[in-house]
């Protein structure tokens, strides 16, 4: 009996020293917070200098991030959101809920980044991922023409389904709704987010899947496999930059100061390449994981800045939703 009440003195007084300690509550996606993403690793990297607790509440995808944010507004539990990108970033700054930070890194990105509210934390590009042993359409209207099933993800929900409008803009411009057009009946579905596309593209519901140059990666190192490929298109690939920012709202201003410079800290950025299977926006030391030089290289590299982006993406959108429609 008095080793029972020993023990659960233990626990009580381990229990206090944990309620003592201050949480910081950051929103991302749910692949981010996935046992396989780099959620697990993060958190228990950030605690062991921050004497805290990382609580990570995932959300569906990027553009969902934006959506709770805006029906939460100051009464947000979040303290700082990770996982939107320039596609968004817009938007995210129209609701006013979002703080300046102090971020200084010398970022490894292909393009500057001024920006002072949102700090990138990994970058990438967009493109159709298919089993390598299978002919790949070399453009998009090469794909329109094709008889390959794809599946994509809703720009109204997901990062990547906004970054696709943004890529066929960026790319064609007026023509848009006519590669739309031709794409409608290669689409098999069209899903919420990234992590549900991508497994029913790996149960064979379709030849090809909306993802990024760096997915192959994935299979490479993690699977010790080289089926998949990344398909190359000539007319370019769309960029993405994943941000996070802190709120304007949160009560733990200086903790999330402090997460948002662990974020571009070499423990951070090194775990960013074999878990969320991205660029990371500063080179790790130890630079980037044998695999990474397999993956294709765009010859031309698109990208709206946020402003042009917010600019086309009603018209690009309703461009998407009139040629799905027919």
């Amino acid at each position: 009996m008095k080793h029972l009440m020993i023990a659960a003195g233990l626990l009580s007084a381990t229990a206090a020293v944990a309620a003592d300690k201050p949480q910081l509550t950051v929103y991302t996606y749910d692949s981010f917070v996935s046992d396989w993403g780099p959620g697990p690793k993060v958190e228990e990297a950030f605690e062991a200098v921050c004497d805290c607790d990382l609580n990570l509440v995932g959300v569906e995808d990027g553009a969902a991030l934006l959506s709770r944010l805006r029906l939460e507004g100051e009464n947000t539990d979040a303290d700082v959101v990770l996982g939107l990108d320039t596609g968004l970033i817009s938007a995210a700054k129209e609701t006013g809920l979002f703080a300046p930070n102090s971020v200084s890194a010398d970022y490894t990105l292909p393009i500057e980044w001024p920006d002072d509210v949102f700090a990138p934390y990994d970058w990438g590009y967009f493109a159709f991922v298919h089993n390598a042993d299978g002919a790949a359409p070399a453009n998009f209207r090469e794909l329109a023409e094709g008889e390959s099933k794809i599946i994509i993800q809703d720009p109204r929900s997901s990062t990547p389904g906004l970054g696709l409008l943004l890529w066929v803009k960026a790319a064609y411009g007026d023509e848009a709704p006519e590669i739309w057009a031709g794409l409608a009946d290669n689409i098999v579905t069209v899903t919420k987010g990234w992590s549900e596309a991508y497994g029913l593209f790996l149960e064979g519901e379709a030849d090809m899947v909306l993802s990024y140059t760096t997915s192959p990666a994935y299979h490479l190192i993690a699977e010790e496999d080289a089926s998949k490929a990344a398909a190359a298109f000539d007319e370019g690939h769309y960029m993405q930059v994943e941000v996070a920012a802190k709120l304007a709202s949160s009560d733990q201003p200086e903790l999330a100061d402090q997460f948002l410079e662990f974020m571009v800290s070499d423990t951070f950025q090194q775990i960013i390449p074999t878990t969320n299977w991205m660029y990371p926006a500063v080179t790790p030391a130890a630079g980037l994981p044998e695999g990474f030089d397999t993956l294709i290289t765009p010859e031309k590299s698109l990208l709206f800045t946020p402003d042009e982006a917010a600019a086309v993406r009603d018209q690009a959108l309703a461009e998407w939703l009139g040629a799905l429609s027919q």
